[in-house]
Parts: structure tokens; C-alpha cells; sequence
């Protein structure tokens, strides 16, 4: 066993080197990274009420981080016992509903959905949620691996038993948080603006990732996948990406966003 890790270090590090060596920034910023350190930090403001969807046992905002800002943090998952293993404090209420057919109170300042809606079957329904949560003015902050993606195309082939397999034996640290089933349903940056548009929100922000460590576990590997992003990159543009984080806010208009809403609920009735 110590012989495979070592032969994986190895190449992790030829694939780190290389990486540096060739290939240009745009293409190494690891995207989740940045969302956490970055993308979101810039839409914490004070006194903000917040919903961390799918957050579970690990939310995006820390303790120290919400009493700093008088933060009221609501956590929505579809998993009670992964709510109730939140850090005591974190949340100041938990909802356990499942995103694509909640209906929301329209007071959410913010919601932060974090690496969550690769794992719904139904991401049209998650955005009529997300906008049936939201306040007029409200914003909705999110990161998501790309269908495009290598290992999100491997993903959707490969058996659930196998896939957890590579994935726990070749990176154990992700047992914690990884390994629930994916669906990757409109999970590109054109669909996710498609349906941001088709439920009247706006879109203020947005960073594509070309970055992923998936592959690095072997050098060769590593390198074709490399070749075929870059290759993906120059015909496709941003549908090339690895992973990908947007932010849309919803219209402050009342008309509108009252209309968004009902169009919601009949969608449901």
C-alpha cells in the first residue's frame, strides 16, 4: 500500500511541475478555492439574512465570520442528520426540504449553494426554489463542477460502487464530504444563464475553472486531460470548464418578482 501512495505522490508532483512549468494561470485556479476565498467573500454584508443550501454539517459561513457580520444563517438540506451536525451556533434555524421543490418566504438577502446541484435531478426546479427564498434585490451566490467536465462525463458512466471505490482509494480526505450521487442535470455556464433568465434573475457575476485534481493521481493521465481542456477551451470557450461559480440577483421590482413567484407556484400546483 505504501508503494501505490508513493507511486501517486510521485506523480502528483510531476503533474504539479508541469503544470507551473506550462501551463498559463488561467488554466491552475483551483475553482472551489476560490469561491470560498474570493467569489462569495465579496457578498457578505452586515446584517444580511443568509441561506446556506445544502450546506449540511459544513455551511460556508464559520462562527466567527457570522457574529462578526450579525449574520442570521439558515441552513436548508435535504439530510436532518447532516443539519444536526452543523457546529452548535452556526445555524440560527434548519430547514430539512429538498431544493428543487421548496418553496421559500421571500426574505433571503443571500443564498450561498455551494457544490450541491451537481447532486439534484432537477436543477429547473432548484432555481424556481432559489427564487421563491429570495428577496427582491436578493442574491444567489453559486459553484458547481461543469457537465462538460472529464470526471463529471466519467461520472455519470461509471457504476456507483466503482466510482467510490477510485474515488476514496485514490483520495481518502474526500470521504467527509464526497461520494454522494451526481446528475449534473444543465450544469454548464449557458444552461445555468438560460434558466437564471428564464426565472427573471440577473446575472452579476460569474468566474469559469479549467483546474481539477482528478487526474493527477497518474502523469499521463494528467497530461491528456490537459491537452483536452485546452483543445475544449479554444472551440468552446467557458463550456470548457472544469467547475464554475455565477451569482444572480433577483429583480427588486415587486411586479416582476411577484410574477416570477406566481409563475413558480403554478408550476407546482
Amino acid at each position: 500500500m505504501n508503494a501505490i501512495r508513493n507511486f501517486i505522490e510521485l506523480n502528483r508532483s510531476l503533474c504539479r511541475k508541469f503544470d507551473s512549468w506550462i501551463i498559463p494561470k488561467k488554466f491552475r485556479v483551483d475553482g472551489n478555492r476560490d469561491f470560498i476565498d474570493s467569489f462569495a467573500k465579496k457578498f457578505l454584508k452586515r446584517g444580511l439574512e443568509v441561506y446556506d443550501v445544502g450546506g449540511g454539517k459544513n455551511p460556508y459561513i464559520n462562527k466567527e465570520t457570522k457574529d462578526h457580520l450579525s449574520l442570521r444563517v439558515v441552513g436548508l438540506d435535504i439530510d436532518a442528520a447532516e443539519l444536526s451536525q452543523a457546529e452548535d451556533g452556526l445555524y440560527d434555524e434548519t430547514v430539512c426540504a429538498d431544493i428543487t421543490c421548496f418553496l421559500g418566504r421571500r426574505s433571503a438577502d443571500l443564498i450561498i449553494c455551494q457544490a450541491l446541484l451537481e447532486h439534484v435531478r432537477d436543477v429547473d426546479g432548484a432555481f424556481s426554489s432559489i427564487v421563491s427564498i429570495l428577496k427582491p434585490g436578493g442574491k444567489a451566490i453559486i459553484f458547481v463542477p461543469s457537465r462538460n467536465a472529464v470526471f463529471a462525463r466519467l461520472n455519470l458512466i461509471l457504476p456507483e460502487k466503482i466510482k467510490r471505490w477510485i474515488l476514496f482509494n485514490i483520495f481518502p480526505q474526500a470521504r467527509s464530504s464526497q461520494g454522494f450521487p451526481s446528475y449534473y442535470d444543465r450544469c454548464t455556464p449557458s444552461d445555468f444563464r438560460a434558466l437564471a433568465g428564464r426565472y427573471g434573475l440577473r446575472s452579476v457575476d460569474s468566474r469559469c475553472y479549467y483546474q481539477s485534481a482528478y487526474f493527477s493521481f497518474f502523469f499521463p493521465m494528467h497530461l491528456t486531460w490537459r491537452l483536452w481542456v485546452l483543445l475544449f477551451w479554444m472551440v468552446r470557450g467557458e463550456q470548457a470548464a472544469e467547475t464554475f461559480s455565477m451569482a444572480f440577483v433577483k429583480p427588486s421590482a415587486e411586479s416582476h418578482s411577484g410574477q416570477i413567484d406566481a409563475q413558480s407556484i403554478a408550476a407546482r400546483s
